[in-house]
């Protein structure tokens, strides 16, 4: 049995909501600059560029790359041989928010109640997934979700005879409505299988894996390229100004599903796709 305090999740989720928020990772990086050099439409390559520029700045300047910080979303693998000690864990993660939204000077966006719409002035409650594993280790996924992009997401409960063609074309749907909206280019994370919302949780984890890495089960592999270059033919590109990059990737995660139904969730992010994953 393995014992952490609950101020190691504070501190190490404070750091973790700056980070995402003033630093794109590695390979949303590499996509940005591989699409500025691939993107085929004038008007996109200067927008990618400035979109570009934008990064650096906030990185050198230590100041958020979008106004819209979002609401941290919160992925924690916990393994069955620990304990917490020290507090309440989900009041540590939340306390975590709090000081790095705080102290980040990070825009502030949520509200208490979703109708009388009240802000709780520090970006709380997170949104928190909790997931049970083998071992000892604790492992931290901060994922800030700005609306923008988040409001463009949708679930469709398609019929098993529906297949594969059905799902490209639900995918194809949600990004077609989205147009402009999400933010472009951006990241499409996509969940198939589970029920009602066991879809939806798996596209919006979908969207923490690198866009280098492609999907291990081959049908998938080739789904996730074949939607990709699908969507990138719509011609909304960057800004939805039009051009050829319209998506950096499509991330496609999948889980059992009932004989009866085939849930496919898609959950769309801007060119601003943060997450920061850290182990204890």
């Amino acid at each position: 049995m393995r014992t952490v305090d609950v101020s190691e999740v504070t501190r190490n989720i404070k750091e973790m909501c700056i980070e995402a928020n003033y630093f794109l990772s590695e390979d949303m990086k590499e996509a940005m600059k591989r699409a500025a050099d691939t993107e085929k439409a004038p008007l996109g390559r200067k927008i990618l560029g400035q979109l570009q520029e934008n990064m650096d700045i906030a990185g050198k300047d230590w100041i958020p790359i979008c106004q819209d910080t979002g609401m941290a979303v919160i992925f924690m693998e916990i393994g069955q041989d620990v304990h917490f000690e020290g507090g309440f864990l989900e009041d540590a993660v939340n306390e975590g928010v709090r000081q790095g939204y705080t102290e980040g000077f990070l825009r502030k966006s949520v509200v208490r109640d979703p109708v009388l719409r009240e802000n709780t002035k520090d970006n709380t409650p997170a949104v928190v997934y909790y997931e049970i594993v083998r071992g000892d280790g604790v492992k931290i996924t901060v994922a800030p979700k700005g609306f923008g992009s988040e409001n463009m997401s949708r679930v469709f409960m398609l019929k098993p005879a529906d297949g594969i063609e059905g799902i490209k074309q639900a995918v194809l749907t949600a990004v077609k409505e989205a147009g402009p909206n999400a933010c472009p280019p951006m990241v499409v994370g996509v969940g198939i299988g589970g029920t009602f919302e066991k879809c939806a949780l798996l596209a919006k984890k979908a969207l923490t894996r690198s866009v280098k890495k492609r999907s291990e089960i081959p049908y998938v592999r080739e789904l996730e390229e074949e939607i990709l270059e699908k969507i990138n033919s719509l011609g909304i590109g960057p800004g939805g100004l039009g051009g050829s990059i319209t998506a950096l990737a499509v991330n496609v995660e999948t889980y059992a599903t009932h004989i009866a139904g085939l849930p496919v969730a898609v959950n769309i992010c801007c060119h601003v796709n943060r997450h920061v994953t850290r182990a204890l």
